[in-house]
């Protein structure tokens, strides 16, 4: 049974992405966690109010949580719980969850870009990095029609481990989707006289067993706006992409190609950490 851990703060992006992690659970069965880590408006902490005060705001904000679980519990036919931190570093809160859960994926609203956010990105592309478990951003306006068209999209085939190749094929034969392993460098030219390491073939035929998936390899010094222009080529209905860690300094010179796809993206984001090839799932 697959858990869904669904973040909001009932912005408009974030309930978008509590739409579409109720109707992606709907249909491949499993349970629903909505969290919300509260935290008091500015309006409230500038009044000055009381403890007891403060104590009631959070609690009307986790009844709402509450209430807002029943609704689409109801509405979807699905197992739907909440979970509010009062005050806690949200990464401490969501690891927590996924530990207590052992929950499969955690599914967050996307803001519309800006500049800002392609610089330094925003609350979801910082998460993305930062945890070690799969973050499904989803774009404001998205819904969820079934996925029938997935692209992976990586620049380096070697460095792919079995597990990742594991969870892809797992969503893939769930959805009964296909899969194109898009694979875009400057040095692809060399990579296809040299052709593909047989070991490379191997891994890909063995982690994909029973998906029907393909290869794709263009040669561009632009690697941003190749997957953009393939995900319009396929009509792609998710985009897969392994983040590389930064410490924060090398962040600012290298700006991610995973968080600046996720601040443009018109579908879905499914980031897979390489960090999860490091971890046993119980």
């Amino acid at each position: 049974m697959k858990t869904i851990i669904a973040a909001t703060d009932f912005s408009k992006e974030a309930e978008n992405a509590v739409t579409y992690a109720a109707a992606l659970i709907q249909q491949i069965g499993g349970k629903l966690i909505l969290f919300n880590a509260y935290r008091p408006s500015i309006h409230v902490s500038n009044a000055r109010l009381s403890p007891k005060a403060l104590d009631e705001s959070a609690n009307r904000t986790k009844e709402r949580l509450a209430q807002q679980a029943a609704k689409i519990g109801h509405t979807y036919s699905i197992t739907v719980s909440s979970y509010t931190s009062l005050m806690g570093d949200i990464g401490d809160e969501i690891d927590y969850l996924f530990s207590v859960h052992n929950a499969d994926l955690l599914v967050m609203g996307m803001a519309a870009k800006s500049l800002e956010q392609d610089l330094l990105g925003n609350t979801t592309t910082a998460l993305i990095h930062q945890f070690k478990f799969p973050v499904l951003a989803i774009p404001y306006g998205a819904t969820f029609q079934g996925i029938d068209r997935i692209l992976f999209a990586c620049d380096n085939l070697q460095g792919i481990q079995r597990v990742i190749l594991e969870e892809i094929k797992a969503l893939a034969l769930g959805m009964k989707a296909s899969v194109e392993i898009f694979h875009v460098n400057n040095r692809i030219r060399k990579i296809q006289e040299e052709g593909f390491d047989d070991e490379v073939i191997a891994k890909f035929g063995e982690g994909l067993d029973g998906v029907t998936y393909y290869y794709k390899d263009v040669a561009s010094n632009t690697v941003i706006k190749a997957i953009a222009d393939e995900l319009k080529n396929i009509d792609a209905d998710l985009l897969i992409m392994l983040p590389v860690q930064y410490g924060f300094w090398a962040s600012l010179i290298h700006r991610s190609k995973t968080r600046i796809m996720a601040s443009g993206l018109s579908v879905p984001l499914l980031s897979i950490p390489l960090a999860v090839a490091r971890q046993e799932k119980h």
